[in-house]
């Protein structure tokens, strides 16, 4: 056994994300929102990417996420390998593009696709969750 925790031994975190634009493309923002299960979530983050598509907006949301809880990991003392990750956001096409049951045909958004998905493959269990956009809204605020 190598040491690493099982799956119902492994510490669970809830990464929730949203990108946006104003005009598509057009100013470009996101926000998301970490939360370790059972307990206080960690405040919203806000961020913004300049000049792009809601789906660009979106991945990059995501993407941010990712890297802030790889501090926050980094910063507690623990492996991602040794962590559950719940994704949850309302977008379809970043969230399908990930399973690998859409294919990805924009260029940009291919880029953001393999970065994402080389973030997402060192956790020990992810699972991607689409929740309705009230949801996201009631969560991080737009």
């Amino acid at each position: 056994m190598s040491g690493e925790a099982s799956g119902a031994d492994r510490p669970r975190f809830v990464l929730i994300f949203d990108g946006g634009s104003r005009g598509n493309p057009g100013a470009a923002y996101g926000s998301y929102r970490l939360q370790r299960t059972a307990a206080i979530p960690l405040p919203v983050r806000r961020v913004t990417f300049g000049h792009g598509t809601n789906n660009e907006a979106e991945y990059k949301a995501l993407l941010a996420g990712l890297r802030g809880l790889e501090q926050v990991l980094t910063q507690a003392g623990m492996r991602p390998a040794d962590v559950a990750l719940e994704v949850r956001g309302d977008s379809r096409l970043v969230l399908e593009q990930l399973r690998g049951t859409w294919k990805v045909k924009n260029a940009r958004l291919a880029l953001l696709h393999r970065e994402a998905e080389s973030l997402l493959e060192v956790f020990g269990e992810v699972r991607l969750v689409h929740q309705d956009r009230g949801r996201s809204v009631k969560v991080l605020g737009h």
